[in-house]
C-alpha cells in the first residue's frame, strides 16, 4: 500500500510540477503583453493634439476627399471642424464625455448624436461617430494577451489578442499587429463579441514626433460595407499643445 500512494504521489507530481513550473511563464508572457500595450498608449495618448488632417472615401463609383482640422484635451473633449469641400466648410464635431454634437453652418443648427446614431457612418466614410468619441488609453479598454511574433510588410511584428475589460466599448476584442521596435499599430482588426469581423485598419507612414513614434497614414475598411475603404492622412499634428478653453465647448461650435 506504502508503494502504491507513493506510486501516486509520483505521478500526482509529474502532472502538477510541469504546471507550475509553466505558470510563471506564462504570466510572464501576459506581462510583457500590458508592458507592450504600455508603451503603444504611450505612443498613440496625448494629454492634448491639435492636426490638420484629410480623409479620401473611395465609393463603389468615385472618391471624394474632406479636410479638416481637429482639437483634443484628454480623453473627453475634441472638436473637429471641416475646412473642405465648400459643402462641408463650417460643420463641427463636438465630443464632450459621452455627448456628440454636429453643427451644420447651412442650417445653422446644432443636433446631438446619441445611442444607436453613434454606430453610422461619418461623412459616408468607413468610420463611425464611435470610432470618434473613443479616445481613452487601449490599456484601461483591453486585457493583452497571446503575444506571438510574425512579420508584416518586411516588419517585425508582435501580435496581440485585445478582449476588452470593461463593457462600454465599441469592440469587444481587437488583434494588433505592433511594430516590434517603434511600439506602434501597423494592422487592427476589430471583431463582435460574436466573433466576426467589423472593421480592419492598416497603419503606414510611421514617422518620429516629439520623441514619439505615430503612423500618420490610416486604411479604414468597414467589413460589412462595400466600397474601397477610407484613407486617412496627418497632414500636421502637435502634441500636448495648448487649446483655449472656448473651442472644446458647446459655444464654440458656432
Amino acid at each position: 500500500m506504502k508503494y502504491k500512494i507513493l506510486l501516486n504521489i509520483s505521478l500526482l507530481a509529474g502532472v502538477l510540477i510541469p504546471g507550475i513550473l509553466r505558470a510563471p511563464l506564462l504570466a510572464q508572457d501576459d506581462r510583457d503583453a500590458l508592458l507592450l500595450l504600455e508603451k503603444v498608449d504611450k505612443n498613440l495618448s496625448s494629454e492634448s493634439r491639435i492636426f490638420e488632417s484629410s480623409m479620401t472615401i473611395h465609393g463603389r463609383r468615385s472618391d471624394r476627399t474632406l479636410t479638416s482640422k481637429s482639437w483634443s484635451k484628454g480623453e473627453d473633449s475634441a472638436l473637429t471642424e471641416y475646412l473642405s469641400p465648400a459643402s462641408e466648410a463650417g460643420t463641427k464635431m463636438l465630443k464632450l464625455g459621452d455627448n456628440l454634437w454636429i453643427y451644420t453652418p447651412a442650417a445653422d443648427r446644432t443636433i446631438q448624436i446619441s445611442g444607436h446614431m453613434l454606430r453610422q457612418s461619418v461623412m459616408g466614410s468607413d468610420l463611425s461617430y464611435e470610432d470618434f468619441m473613443d479616445d481613452r488609453k487601449l490599456t484601461e479598454m483591453y486585457h493583452a494577451a497571446a503575444l506571438v511574433k510574425d512579420t508584416l510588410r518586411g516588419t517585425r511584428v508582435l501580435v496581440l489578442d485585445l478582449t476588452a475589460k470593461v463593457n462600454d466599448v465599441a469592440y469587444p476584442r481587437q488583434k494588433m499587429w505592433i511594430d516590434a521596435e517603434k511600439h506602434v499599430p501597423l494592422r487592427q482588426e476589430m471583431y463582435a463579441r460574436g466573433g466576426q469581423l467589423l472593421k480592419r485598419i492598416e497603419l503606414y507612414d510611421v514617422q518620429r514626433i516629439q520623441n514619439r513614434w505615430f503612423p500618420t497614414r490610416m486604411v479604414y475598411k468597414d467589413m460589412l460595407k462595400t466600397g474601397g475603404g477610407t484613407e486617412f492622412r496627418i497632414e500636421s499634428i502637435v502634441f500636448d499643445a495648448e487649446i483655449p478653453a472656448y473651442l472644446l465647448s458647446k459655444a464654440g461650435l458656432r
